[in-house]
């Protein structure tokens, strides 16, 4: 049997369990450019500007992924929009996770005023375009030759989300 899933605001403590799983993310070379593997410093320092939610197992608590939404720049013009990204734990994908966590994320986003989510997402990454397309999100085009993975160019599709409630 498995254990229910819930979605909660992530917490200091939660910043171990999100910097492996964006360390598991960097290692399959699926949804992000960075190579570089990152600390939890480096993952505490989110906490300090970016809104992040996690999915949970009941029962143990286990983190099984994240979504967080960075500002998506500095200028005041955007500060509406936030640039998202999702990633799930290996072992967890495929069972809802990334629905939960993004499901807790868009009403958090949503409540706060933003008017737009977007993301880019590697066109070969099937699974997080399926969760883009069942969260709502429109894919608007394609970055070419966005940036270089392992010295090989890569596409972007750019995803967005535009809350009209928010657009006054």
């Amino acid at each position: 049997m498995t254990a229910a899933l819930r979605a909660r605001p992530a917490t200091l403590p939660d910043a171990a369990a999100i910097t492996h799983i964006y360390n598991q993310g960097i290692e399959d070379r699926i949804g992000t450019f960075e190579t570089t593997p990152r600390t939890v410093d480096q993952i505490e320092a989110w906490f300090a500007h970016a809104p992040a939610f996690v999915a949970v197992e009941d029962g143990d608590g286990q983190v099984l992924g994240y979504a967080v939404a960075h500002p998506y720049s500095d200028r005041c013009c955007y500060q509406g929009i936030g640039e998202f990204s999702v990633y799930i734990r290996r072992e967890a994908r495929g069972r809802g996770v990334g629905r939960m966590a993004m499901a807790a994320l868009i009403e958090h986003a949503k409540a706060a005023g933003l008017w737009k989510l977007m993301s880019r997402v590697f066109p070969e990454n099937r699974a997080s375009l399926a969760l883009m397309a069942w969260s709502g999100f429109e894919e608007i085009g394609v970055h070419r030759k966005h940036g270089k993975l392992d010295g090989v160019w890569r596409d972007c599709v750019i995803v967005e989300r535009v809350f009209p409630e928010n657009l006054d």
